[in-house]
């Protein structure tokens, strides 16, 4: 597939505004000048149905869950049921400021709470925890809990085993958390050999 680039011809624009509206404005006054290109070549020249086109075929070259499982990941490329997408979009949700006063938020920590206690019935945990803003941040929160388990119970450890086809969050997270990692290879399968 042709970079949008080598699909730039000159003199075609993405969209044409009325010159006649426009010639008494000089674009710095407008614009700071660290805002204005003084390189012309970074911009392409095609029309606004072209960049359309380019971007909407780029986007099918994409694979996704839609296509197919993927599997690895820590939070992205596992199931999400559209529902939930839909539910977590609402507005009382996305426009809750987390440091908003806890009366204006009582229907949030209603649904946090009773969500908490559905999961340590299911799981069959004392607690859990909503803190975790994503996979790689709930593989923090894991390690630093294990950590913290184990150094109140006297048993320091310092290596944690990370097989070599892991995401690359694991190691990260791991060398976050104070564990020096030790690379376990694995077969041609992904797997690791006991």
């Amino acid at each position: 597939m042709k970079l949008i680039f080598e699909k730039s011809v000159k003199g075609r624009d993405g969209y044409s505004l009325p010159q006649d509206l426009f010639d008494d404005i000089k674009i710095e006054e407008c614009l700071p000048e660290y805002a204005i290109s003084k390189d012309k070549k970074l911009l392409c020249e095609v029309s606004e149905v072209d960049v359309i086109r380019h971007f909407t075929k780029l986007s099918k070259l994409n694979y996704g869950l839609d296509d197919g499982i993927y599997p690895l990941g820590s939070c992205t490329m596992k199931y999400n049921p559209k529902i939930n997408e839909k539910l977590a979009s609402l507005s009382n949700f996305i426009y809750a400021h987390p440091l908003a006063p806890e009366n204006t938020v009582q229907g949030c920590l209603e649904i946090a709470y009773d969500l908490n206690k559905l999961l340590c019935e299911i799981t069959g945990m004392d607690e859990y925890t909503m803190a975790p803003a994503a996979g790689a941040h709930g593989e923090l929160a894991g390690i630093l809990i294990m950590r913290k388990y184990f150094v109140d119970h006297g048993d320091v450890r310092h290596k944690m085993l990370i097989p070599d086809s892991a995401h690359g969050t694991n190691p990260a997270s791991a060398a976050m958390g104070g564990f020096q990692c030790v690379e376990v290879k694995s077969n041609e399968k992904g797997r690791i050999q006991a």
